[in-house]
């Protein structure tokens, strides 16, 4: 497994990033031996407040990646963290995660479908005078009012089992994963619910 230790405005030493590289081929032998590669970054979180924050990224897949976060008041705790939060997921979807490399395997990739993933501005709900004098057109909706686009990425979505997407954005510490069904071959989605559990849309 490719492994990178980087810090944003802080020194790495020889003994952290030993003790990362070590901790992390661990985690790789011991729930799958697949992963390709692995950054570690290190970074200081606010200015003055002594806390460390670690970020992993562990491509276990093609397609599956592992992310993790932690804070602390130490580099080694905070990536002792970081990295027993990883560990604890793969524990959880040991078998799944087994399940699809042996799958792969034996089976062609199917087509992914393209997509843009698009970030937008907004101002908070706070309008300025101009906005909240303007003249609403027939359709209802005030003009000028469209967000503004500040990010545009391409990305694929892939054909899953509603067991897999929550597998895939349990691992990947995400707040919700579109994906086309396998079953239906309609476009659903799983999200994390405020409750804790695990929404799931399928559009009729």
């Amino acid at each position: 497994m490719e492994m990178t230790v980087q810090g944003k405005q802080i020194d790495i030493g020889d003994a952290l990033r030993t003790h990362v590289t070590d901790k992390l081929a661990d985690i790789d032998q011991k729930y799958f031996n697949h992963a390709t590669d692995a950054t570690v970054t290190f970074s200081r979180e606010g200015h003055g407040s002594g806390l460390f924050r670690v970020h992993i990224s562990m491509r276990v897949s093609k397609n599956i990646m592992v992310i993790t976060e932690a804070t602390e008041n130490d580099p080694y705790l905070a990536f002792d963290s970081a990295s027993e939060k990883a560990a604890k997921r793969l524990r959880r979807y040991k078998r799944q995660l087994r399940d699809h490399h042996a799958r792969r395997n034996k089976t062609p990739e199917e087509e992914m479908m393209k997509a843009r993933y698009y970030t937008l501005a907004v101002n908070g709900g706070l309008e300025t005078p101009e906005q909240d004098n303007a003249e609403i057109p027939d359709d209802g909706v005030p003009q000028g009012d469209d967000p503004v686009v500040v990010a545009e990425i391409s990305a694929d979505i892939e054909t899953l089992s509603v067991s897999d997407a929550v597998m895939r954005m349990e691992l990947a510490d995400r707040n919700a994963l579109l994906f086309r069904n396998a079953s239906s071959n309609r476009l659903n989605m799983v999200y994390l619910r405020n409750d804790g559990n695990v929404g799931w849309v399928d559009p009729q």
